[in-house]
């Protein structure tokens, strides 16, 4: 009969098949900021911190400072990846106005599709990082293509940017079915206070209350945009 095989190489045999393990991916500025936006979009902006953002990537929070100075520059790096997928188009002196409103509408759009980040966007109202930077170039110039002089166009694009986040904000807060029950939580209330008092809120409440999809931004846009071609000497496009 022939003898078992020596089981002295088995040792070997197992360390062979072991996992190696993985190697963990270096920190870049780029993986710290997409990891915010992954937080921010689960859980929303409070949850974010630099703690938490360590936590995601499997580090500490210490060791996020060598590529980001801040949470305040995390928000602005964050808000400006997002900013990066709104498409930007040449201006166009036959069509600024609408090319005005389109870009704001994608604007809002980008914020709401990402949680409550319209939050940091209301507080970090001066553009600085490249991709915001573009939106408010691509702005100016609809705004000077349309005819607007330089002052009235710096003026222009701070009212409109202004405009969009916050309402950006105001949705994010209470978006979806919720946004129905805090209308009409509002609306009973108008019911319960005095008419004598208050006979413009009492009898209007329902208008007060309105709330059809788009339509209350789109007012909104139509007369500042309408308001600002105003401005152009002829009259505007």
């Amino acid at each position: 009969m022939t003898s078992a095989a020596p089981r002295s190489g088995w040792p070997e045999h197992w360390r062979d098949k072991a996992k190696a393990a993985p190697r963990r991916q270096p920190l870049s500025r780029e993986r710290i900021v997409e990891a915010a936006l992954r937080i921010v979009d689960a859980e929303g902006m409070d949850a974010l911190s630099m703690r938490r953002v360590g936590q995601e990537l499997g580090t500490g929070a210490a060791s996020l400072y060598a590529h980001v100075g801040s949470k305040e520059e995390l928000l602005e790096l964050v808000l400006d990846l997002v900013y990066a997928d709104i498409e930007l188009e040449p201006a166009d002196p036959e069509r600024w106005q609408e090319q005005v409103k389109r870009l704001l509408r994608n604007s809002r759009e980008a914020l709401l599709s990402h949680r409550d980040l319209a939050k940091a966007a209301v507080v970090a109202n001066v553009p600085v990082t490249p991709h915001a930077m573009d939106i408010a170039e691509t702005m100016l110039a609809m705004l000077r293509a349309g005819g607007l002089d330089e002052q009235t166009a710096a003026y222009g694009v701070d009212l409109l940017g202004l405009y969009t986040t916050a309402t950006a904000f105001e949705a994010s807060t209470r978006g979806g079915a919720d946004t129905q029950e805090f209308t009409g939580r509002i609306r009973d209330y108008f019911a319960t206070i005095p008419a004598e008092r208050y006979p413009m809120i009492t009898s209007m409440a329902v208008a007060l209350t309105r709330n059809v999809g788009e339509e209350r931004f789109e007012f909104g846009l139509d007369i500042l945009v309408a308001g600002l071609a105003r401005q152009v000497p002829d009259g505007g496009a």
